[in-house]
């Protein structure tokens, strides 16, 4: 080998190590990257965390259906007292509020509306009582059915018959 293209070739080494780190243009592209990234995940994200409130909602509102269906198995009547139901269900988490309201011999309503949050949808529980037969042959039966707002943040309504969700509300199960 050529002496002049030996110390060339050993010049550019040298230079090659003494170049380290990335340039100004090199981490722009990158923060610009993670940038587009984030505003792309970042409301996904976001409704995942809401589904997750409203499941805790959905359950809440589906066990307290299935308390005042056994509170009223053993009473013959519902109650207006969470505390009664005994399912441990508090009236207020960092989510939601749950009340009973609506009380009357055939329907209640058991309700869950978002806490501080107009993204939460409220939910809405109903139990009744059906009865079949005649004469000595008649049986009370209880019924639930579990209401979802159409809006997130929309205004409680109590549930007016077992068969029917209130109004702006559609039916997750009977």
């Amino acid at each position: 080998m050529k002496t002049e293209f030996k110390a060339k070739f050993l010049q550019h080494l040298n230079q090659k190590k003494q170049e380290k780190g990335f340039t100004l243009i090199e981490l722009l592209v990158v923060v610009i990257i993670i940038g587009i990234l984030a505003a792309v995940a970042l409301p996904s994200l976001l409704s995942q965390t809401n589904k997750a409130k409203q499941a805790e909602a959905r359950q809440n509102v589906g066990a307290m259906n299935r308390a005042q269906q056994a509170y009223f198995l053993e009473k013959n009547q519902f109650t207006t007292s969470i505390a009664e139901l005994g399912v441990g269900i508090k009236t207020q988490t960092a989510n939601y509020k749950y009340t009973i309201a609506g009380s009357t011999n055939t329907v209640i309503s058991n309700i869950a509306e978002g806490v501080g949050s107009k993204t939460l949808k409220t939910y809405v529980g109903g139990v009744g009582t059906l009865t079949s037969g005649s004469g000595s042959g008649t049986e009370v039966l209880t019924q639930a059915i579990l209401c979802e707002s159409n809006e997130p943040g929309a205004t409680t309504a109590l549930v007016a018959n077992i068969d029917n969700c209130p109004s702006a509300y559609t039916i997750l199960g009977k």
